[in-house]
């Protein structure tokens, strides 16, 4: 008994390792609290476009989230720079507090009931280019608050927190639609990112690991190219997202379009399956916190994961094996991005570590949007167990690359050692 005890005690202060550190501490829980805001305004969103401005267009829906995610591709060329020559914190708590004014902007629409589509694609883009932005600066300013040792934990939680929220936030969304109307979960959002605001302006400073910022005359992001150029790991591994991301990693669309078309469900289903989703996505971020290492082979193990886990879901014919189809789904995709995200933030000269995660970002973030009006409207021609389908696909082409250079690397290590 007192074995087993010291055992759990163990792995949890292990996963949990991140925690133990003040200023992650405390954004970790503004974190949370923003990402359930966040998670609440994409269900609405969602759920607006596809039931309120259009007749069930997964197309729309698509186009939503090209607009939302797609900007982090076009600006690449500054984000990263941005990221490497200027305070994190401050650029943070400017974006953040910018994103709080968009999500009220839009939630007022919504209130007035003036709200059009053109409206929602027009902040979407908005929101898309603050986050192009946000994001890098936020991936590389958790080394500031643990570390390097410490940073593929601290990687893990932060996707942990974040699907935390997801489990939180579209269950609440999928009541409070129904309860007081989608325009106010908008407002709620943007009042959660004071939260993350307040955390932000109370870290302490003193304890805060600043990495080394770039110095270079070289403002453009061909110098986070030319490295990884060299990086023969890292492009295959941001070769593998792209793949994934581009065509599998369009939950909003599946999961709607399922709800919606297949089952013939309400806001509550949607948040429901959303949820089952994160369940999935928390277990894979959990699992994920106790490697120190990522390798290439994780990553295609997981996409390989990824795609069988797609296969069982196109197929599953009712509510219930459906959604515990996604929590698999969920898992495998959670392991894969954090290992990616792990891998290349592990394996860049902290110097150069802004440029390489705004590559890493606009793939992550851009290319789904890429897929999205492609998925939606094989979701809207075919049916949405096609577009997971695609989806599964994308994962064993991405696995099947990264097995391949796993296996070729492995063959040129043991050609090389002495017999």
């Amino acid at each position: 008994m007192n074995s087993n005890f010291q055992a759990v005690n163990s792995w949890f202060k292990l996963t949990f390792r991140s925690l133990s550190k003040y200023n992650y501490r405390l954004w970790a829980i503004g974190s949370l609290v923003s990402n359930s805001g966040t998670w609440m305004q994409r269900i609405a969103q969602d759920w607006l476009v596809l039931t309120q401005l259009t007749q069930h267009s997964g197309t729309s829906v698509g186009i939503v989230m090209s607009l939302q995610f797609g900007p982090p591709i076009l600006l690449m060329p500054w984000t990263g720079m941005v990221a490497d020559k200027f305070d994190r914190r401050r650029l943070l708590i400017i974006t953040q507090s910018a994103l709080a004014v968009t999500s009220v902007s839009l939630g007022i629409l919504v209130l007035t009931e003036i709200v059009t589509l053109w409206q929602v694609y027009l902040f979407a883009a908005i929101m898309g280019c603050i986050s192009a932005f946000d994001s890098p600066v936020r991936q590389t300013f958790v080394t500031e608050l643990v570390g390097e040792a410490d940073l593929p934990n601290a990687v893990a939680l932060n996707s942990t927190l974040f699907n935390s929220a997801q489990l939180i936030g579209p269950a609440i969304a999928g009541v409070l639609i129904i309860a007081i109307g989608m325009g106010w979960l908008f407002v709620i959002n943007g009042l959660s990112f004071v939260a993350v605001i307040y955390s932000l302006m109370k870290l302490r400073k003193s304890e805060l690991k600043p990495s080394a910022m770039n110095k270079s005359t070289n403002t453009g992001i061909i110098h986070g190219l030319r490295y990884l150029k060299g990086k023969p790991d890292l492009l295959i591994a941001l070769t593998m997202l792209f793949i994934l991301g581009t065509y599998g990693l369009n939950f909003p669309i599946f999961i709607s379009t399922m709800a919606v078309t297949t089952f013939n469900g309400g806001p509550h289903l949607y948040g429901a399956l959303s949820s089952c989703m994160a369940i999935g996505s928390v277990i894979g971020a959990l699992y994920s916190a106790r490697s120190e290492h990522p390798r290439i082979r994780l990553l295609a193990y997981s996409a390989l994961g990824f795609g069988v886990a797609g296969v069982i879901a196109s197929l599953m014919p009712n509510i219930w094996l459906f959604g515990i189809s996604l929590v698999a789904l969920g898992a495998t995709a959670q392991t894969f991005t954090i290992s990616t995200n792990s891998l290349v933030q592990l394996r860049t000269d902290p110097a150069l570590r802004g440029r390489v995660m705004a590559i890493y970002m606009a793939i992550f973030m851009g290319c789904t949007p890429l897929g999205a009006p492609l998925i939606g409207w094989i979701a809207d021609l075919y049916g949405p167990r096609w577009a997971i389908a695609i989806g599964a696909a994308s994962g064993f082409i991405a696995a099947t690359i990264g097995l391949g250079f796993h296996l070729l690397r492995k063959g040129r290590t043991q050609t090389k050692t002495p017999t």
